[in-house]
């Protein structure tokens, strides 16, 4: 493992929207567009928000010129970067990457766009800056080994983000590759990104996130201004990749680089819960279509995961069994299933109006979950799934390898427009969505991505 840290500050650096290829930038866009939509929900319908902004409010953070979508104060660029990195993953309804076992827009994107709000970057400028913070972050995850670092109590959005964050800024702030560098290693002093919320359904996994954003943005700033960061950030005796796991691989953090391009292997979600959850709950859909079968007549469920997704949304049972938040449904497979079988679909206002549901509460405990070996096999190229459902007339089996919105079996155009517009219309509306949506999806030829943001506002004041 030697050189990883310059040569991914020179892979930042060299890359332009010019030398992209034609489909990531494409796909690049509506990942932007994906996350814009559920900032604009979360800034208005997410109980932990308000006390982000009042934290804001209270260090006098809000006070600058960078935007919120779906908010019309502005803030300081480090707080617009927590604010908007913490609502992208609050509903845990943003972009995945099923190997790397992480999420990329929601602490790359926010970062990208304070320092382009910083700088005057046009919209090109942005693309290419997100891709180099995607490309960067997944690969630092594949370096790890996801399943390792997630034994170790770390999340790798929020570890691994925090490095692409930094790329993504440094590319818009004009840094050259000694800063690059020197970021990085600033960086690795301030990763992090605690498991621990999965035992009590708490807000960090949102704020980490955020964080990951915020201080990627910070480090990038320092190593322009000229503060010096260490070397090797990576690779060094006490880098990220022997500190954070056992037995990392450093040459999958800069394999194939400007060759194989990781953004296009991100995945869009069509359900609101942990991307585990979402190849059973498609398979509960199927069944239901193709059998007529109904949650009144469920005798049991059984749900087959990878070993990876089973310590992340069936274990402890009896926590998963019986969620009291939004944190805790989001991670409990045996909720997700039961809301699917109750309502056909998951969405976002379910969370409302089944976390208390008495009958939903009832179908939840009918579930249980185990390793299945198929599942495993197909694992970790795909986040597959299989439910069983036992009923009076029988019991029906489906496996699904690869769930909806995998690059794979991608979503539509109409799909992401119906996401973002269902997400984004209550507060926007039918013109600002539009708006909005015409002005990310055409980036390219938006010179300003102020003025991107600025078709983000809403009419009136978002809720402190």
């Amino acid at each position: 493992m030697t050189d990883i840290s310059c040569r991914l500050a020179q892979f930042a650096y060299d890359l332009g929207y010019e030398t992209l290829p034609r489909d990531v930038v494409e796909r690049t866009k509506l990942l932007i567009l994906d996350t814009a939509g559920i900032m604009v929900r979360a800034r208005n319908d997410v109980e932990s928000t308000p006390s982000v902004v009042r934290a804001i409010i209270a260090l006098g953070l809000d006070n600058g010129e960078c935007a919120v979508p779906g908010d019309t104060a502005t803030y300081a660029p480090s707080a617009a970067a927590l604010l908007n990195g913490t609502l992208a993953h609050s509903l845990d309804f943003d972009d995945t990457h099923a190997e790397a076992s992480l999420h990329s827009s929601a602490p790359i994107v926010p970062a990208a766009l304070a320092a382009a709000e910083m700088t005057g970057a046009s919209g090109k400028d942005l693309i290419a800056a997100c891709v180099a913070g995607y490309e960067i972050q997944i690969r630092l995850s594949l370096a790890l080994g996801p399943s390792d670092h997630y034994d170790r109590g770390y999340h790798p959005t929020a570890t691994c983000g925090i490095f692409g964050a930094v790329a993504a800024a440094g590319k818009l702030l004009g840094m050259d590759v000694d800063q690059i560098e020197s970021a990085f290693g600033i960086a690795l002093s301030q990763t992090s990104g605690s498991m621990q919320f999965l035992a009590d359904g708490s807000w960090t996994k949102r704020s980490h996130v955020g964080q990951a954003a915020q201080n990627g943005l910070m480090c990038a700033v320092l190593a322009k201004e000229g503060f010096i960061g260490p070397k090797q950030a990576f690779e060094g005796k006490w880098g990220f990749l022997h500190a954070f796991a056992p037995n990392a691989d450093g040459e999958k953090a800069v394999a194939a680089l400007n060759e194989n391009w990781e953004t296009m292997r991100l995945a869009v979600k069509p359900f609101p819960s942990c991307r585990y959850t979402h190849a059973a709950m498609d398979a509960l859909k199927m069944i239901m279509q193709n059998e007529g079968v109904t949650a009144d007549e469920v005798e049991t469920v059984e749900i087959g995961l990878p070993r990876t997704g089973m310590k992340i949304v069936s274990q402890p049972v009896d926590a998963k069994h019986n969620p009291k938040s939004v944190v805790d449904g989001q991670f409990s497979m045996p909720f997700c299933a039961a809301i699917v079988l109750r309502e056909g679909t998951m969405l976002w206002d379910h969370y409302a109006t089944h976390l208390t549901d008495p009958e939903t509460l009832a179908l939840t405990k009918k579930v249980t979950c185990v390793n299945d070996p198929e599942v495993e096999a197909l694992f970790p190229a795909n986040m597959a799934g299989k439910a069983t459902v036992k009923t009076a007339r029988g019991t029906f089996s489906v496996l699904v390898d690869m769930p909806k919105g995998e690059p794979g079996n991608f979503m539509t155009s109409e799909e992401f427009r119906g996401k973002f517009d269902g997400l984004a219309e209550p507060y926007l509306g039918v013109d600002g969505c539009n708006r909005f949506a015409d002005a990310i999806l055409g980036l390219e030829s938006q010179n300003s991505v102020s003025a991107v943001l600025a078709a983000g506002k809403p009419q009136m004041q978002a809720a402190e």
